[in-house]
């Protein structure tokens, strides 16, 4: 069974483990990471899940997604998630996540790393993913109204297509 590491509102390891599957008590939160591998022509490597995967199973979705298990750090679970479902390794050490939305039960760590990459070098998890392709901005949007890409909010899509090279919400600074 996996387990998570419980954190407070203010992401505070409280100490305590959760196992996967069950509901998580008010007030307790765990960390979720997504990695958004993008090419140099501005492309976003999408995966399709599998049929057989419980939630948002034959979907298009992000790059790679999942859950911080007990002891990881949120680096060290974009890591994984990335060599577990595409078999890329990458190196997320001392790296900030571009992006951390706040859900129900959580944070959301969105990483943006870009990267020019064979799709024919890359090893899919089984378990997961049935297949990935390169997909612009306004191809993701079209999956999502279509039904046939996980349903996120659509504006966080060209969010993700316009922080991919800069950290932060400001494009520029002007001297006060």
């Amino acid at each position: 069974m996996e387990q998570w590491d419980i954190y407070t509102a203010d992401r505070e390891k409280t100490g305590r483990t959760w196992t996967r599957g069950k509901k998580l008590q008010a007030g307790d939160y765990h960390v979720v990471v997504h990695v958004c591998l993008f090419n140099s022509s501005g492309e976003m490597l999408i995966q399709q899940r599998q049929p057989f995967k419980e939630g948002w199973s034959n979907l298009w979705d992000l790059t790679v997604g999942g859950s911080a298990v007990a002891g990881d750090t949120s680096q060290q679970a974009a890591a994984r998630e990335l060599f577990e479902e595409i078999g890329l390794r990458y190196d997320f050490e001392g790296m900030r996540p571009h992006l951390t939305s706040h859900f129900d039960e959580g944070f959301d760590d969105v990483y943006l790393i870009e990267a020019d990459i064979d799709l024919s070098t890359l090893v899919l998890q089984q378990e997961e993913v049935q297949a990935v392709a390169w997909a612009t901005e306004e191809e993701i949007i079209a999956r999502i109204q279509a039904g046939t890409f996980i349903p996120y909010h659509e504006g966080l899509i060209p969010m993700l297509f316009a922080l991919r090279k800069q950290r932060g919400n400001i494009t520029s600074y002007a001297l006060l």
